[in-house]
């Protein structure tokens, strides 16, 4: 199916149902699985048959869905996770133990940040964040001996930088580490980070992929490009047998292609348990059906937001990468050359009270945590998802006082242009 167009893999792709099986996916509500033998299941727990025994690892819903998303990026394998902080831990932690170091863009989402500045700094593995914007100088000098992986995201939130992909696939790749980028914003609609050099990418299904506000959920699909046994000594829980696990080593028995997800999923979905529901996998495979469909629409409603924000006196700035001008506009022509998403960033004249008194008076939106929906939804940063940082924390994070994020669904563009009218008014 990687030959086949985006809409044909977001419709048609990871289930094919045989003669007289259901057509859509089904739900397989069922926390645990029935065998004839224990040595049936002794082979599931050995890794040596493929097969269910308790869904709190694997279940055949989230398989089916996990299998589409990995196609749509151009993957190998691909799990789901109970929500997108669940996936970007994972992601690191699948590499990382106590001891090593990171290098992430500063410009993340908030709560990833505070998920490795505070609470993965608690187990051990100490993280380095730099500019998106960094030279490669500043860039080069943020590794360490033991630094393990290189993280980003293709479009950040809220701040909207555009990550030169292939410029830190670049830097990761000479030191011998695989580069992570959370494509949550984009979509491999819009962006298929593999295409640029990126070996690992997440998700936060919560947004674009589910859409309608239906349910948490996360993903990390494996690009299976990145030769873990080139760089042994750096990957020991990849290229090592597992004692947990009957001294299987991953690399040996599943490949390049499948050692990150199996190891994830028999070991730290083993032991976390971060699963996402069945009703979840099967609302999320809903919204991946029409998901092609939707991003070239919330990409259009996000750049006529941006035009008239940009001219609107009202308005202190305006950050939106598909727009003529942004700072990020030459790499969003480069890696989304189809839209930019529908999250237009922005500061409103007279500062934070200003920001907050303007978003009590819109009509159309509604002023959520939550982003990338098909209802247009608007939050402040920093008394929210930022609320942790202090000031200095918040500048390197592209975010301002006066910021506000505003995420355009898919709403006729004039009604939210005259709805931002009236409010800023």
């Amino acid at each position: 199916m990687a030959d086949q167009g985006i809409g044909t893999r977001c419709v048609q792709g990871g289930y094919t149902p045989g003669n007289g099986e259901p057509r859509q996916i089904p739900i397989v509500q069922s926390t645990t699985f029935k065998y004839a033998s224990s040595a049936d299941m002794g082979k599931l727990f050995d890794l040596e048959a493929s097969g269910y025994f308790y869904t709190r690892l694997q279940n055949p819903t989230n398989d089916y869905v996990a299998a589409k998303i990995a196609q749509l990026e151009g993957g190998t394998a691909a799990m789901l996770t109970s929500s997108g902080q669940a996936a970007s831990f994972y992601s690191v932690f699948n590499i990382a133990s106590c001891g090593d170091h990171i290098v992430s863009s500063s410009t993340i989402y908030g709560g990833t940040y505070n998920l490795f500045a505070v609470t993965m700094k608690r187990m051990g593995i100490e993280f380095t964040f730099v500019s998106p914007d960094c030279s490669d100088e500043e860039l080069e000098a943020a590794f360490r001996p033991n630094t393990k992986a290189v993280f980003g995201e293709t479009i950040a939130n809220p701040a909207l930088t555009v990550l030169d992909i292939e410029r830190f696939a670049k830097a990761a790749h000479a030191h011998g580490v695989p580069l992570i980028i959370d494509n949550t914003f984009a979509t491999p609609v819009l962006c298929r980070p593999f295409e640029w050099g990126a070996d690992i990418v997440t998700h936060s299904t919560t947004k674009y992929m589910d859409g309608h506000g239906s349910g948490v959920g996360g993903c990390i699909v494996d690009s299976g490009r990145f030769d873990w046994t080139a760089y042994a000594d750096k990957f020991p829980g990849l290229c090592t047998p597992d004692e947990s696990y009957h001294g299987v080593t991953y690399t040996e028995r599943f490949g390049l292609a499948g050692a990150f997800i199996t190891k994830a999923t028999a070991q730290l979905m083993r032991d976390f348990g971060s699963i996402q529901s069945p009703q979840n996998a099967f609302l999320l495979n809903l919204g991946l059906e029409s998901l092609h469909v939707r991003m070239k629409r919330h990409s259009e409603n996000g750049l006529a937001v941006a035009r008239f924000l940009k001219q609107h006196p009202q308005v202190s700035w305006v950050t939106y990468a598909g727009l003529e001008g942004d700072k990020y506009h030459a790499l969003a022509q480069k890696y989304l050359p189809d839209g930019a998403c529908g999250v237009v960033s922005f500061g409103v004249r007279g500062g934070r009270a200003a920001a907050e008194a303007f978003m009590g008076r819109l009509k159309i939106a509604a002023i959520e945590t939550h982003v990338a929906d098909a209802r247009t939804c608007c939050l402040h940063p920093a008394s929210a998802t930022h609320r942790q940082m202090n000031d200095d924390e918040l500048r390197a994070a592209g975010v301002s006082p006066d910021l506000v994020r505003y995420s355009c669904g898919l709403e006729d563009a004039a009604d939210l242009i005259a709805d931002l009218n009236q409010a800023l008014a």
